[in-house]
């Protein structure tokens, strides 16, 4: 039985607190100790929920009626477990039959569209300050754990949501001279292409496989970070990112999206090793964290596909 509104928006978030556990396995792959801040066990599978979570329980103080999103991935997953948790209605836009850009572009202005009924909020999948707010709880939850700063933070950028939360975070926790490595694929690297151009960036089309990466631009708030923050851009290829799932899953016994093996691929490929080679990082830094940030557009069948697609087998 779902609990009325009233009682949810007293403040009790829709995520929970993940666990943080060291990896054996990982951190003898880079010499050091290597925490993985596991959102893939988030109640919707990623850690959309915070930040979209958050959101949509400020918006519903405010009297929002209908949500409105356009992602049928991750983030609306997280919009339809918050709406549904509020007890507010939802509504998922996706076309048929249309390329994954052409569903971006259409989705997007028709959710939109929608949310200019009476009552009705759209629901950005990553670009509002509000989920990023949400998306700083994951920092506290560091702090609160592990005491001292890590020597790096590692996580994915696809529309630069969980890197802006993230930054907030640390700031917030004054933890902001904390390296951020960002990693994105090739073919889904808005963020880096918009560093290298020092402007917002839209790429022509998203041709990586880790499809939760695909925003062909970024939040103007992600570049914002760089001025503030310590972010590495890094882009991997594709096979690293699919490589990097399977270690992980051999590993850890745990499936997540390439997305998510964008960010493994930092230990996997070893970037790490190369940063700190070329005095970017600290030689012996006390540890580092992954946000393993899950995604539930994988199972065993779509992975062995990605893996014979990039002639993995």
């Amino acid at each position: 039985m779902e609990r009325p509104l009233a009682e949810c928006a007293k403040g009790e978030h829709f995520h929970i607190v993940t666990p943080l556990l060291e990896s054996w396995a990982l951190s003898r792959v880079v010499g050091m100790p290597v925490f993985l801040k596991y959102e893939n066990v988030q109640p919707t599978g990623s850690f959309k929920i915070r930040g979209i979570g958050h959101f949509c329980q400020e918006v519903a103080k405010k009297g929002c009626r209908h949500l409105v999103c356009s992602s049928g991935g991750n983030a609306g997953i997280a919009a339809a477990y918050a709406a549904r948790k509020l007890g507010i209605p939802a509504t998922i836009v996706l076309p048929e039959g249309t390329s994954p850009q052409v569903v971006w572009d259409e989705a997007s202005l028709r959710a939109q569209e929608l949310a200019k009924k009476d009552g009705w909020v759209n629901i950005h999948p990553f670009d509002h300050p509000l989920i990023w707010e949400g998306h700083g709880s994951l920092v506290r939850e560091l702090k609160a754990v592990l005491g001292t700063p890590p020597g790096a933070l590692v996580l994915a950028v696809g529309g630069g949501g969980l890197l802006a939360g993230v930054s907030a975070g640390l700031a917030e926790v004054g933890w902001q001279h904390v390296p951020i490595i960002a990693m994105e694929t090739q073919g889904a690297h808005s963020f880096n292409a918009a560093i290298k151009a020092g402007r917002l960036v839209t790429l022509p089309d998203i041709t990586s496989v880790a499809k939760c990466l695909g925003a062909r631009t970024v939040a103007a708030q992600a570049l914002a970070c760089t001025k503030e923050f310590k972010v590495f851009s890094e882009v991997v290829e594709d096979f690293e990112a699919v490589s990097a799932v399977q270690q992980f899953l051999d590993d850890e016994r745990t499936l997540v999206e390439p997305a998510c093996g964008a960010a493994l691929a930092a230990i996997y490929s070893g970037l790490l090793g190369r940063l700190q080679a070329e005095g970017r990082l600290h030689p012996s830094p006390a540890s580092v964290v992954v946000i393993v940030c899950g995604g539930n557009n994988i199972d065993s069948g779509e992975l062995q596909a990605l893996k014979a697609q990039l002639g993995q087998g």
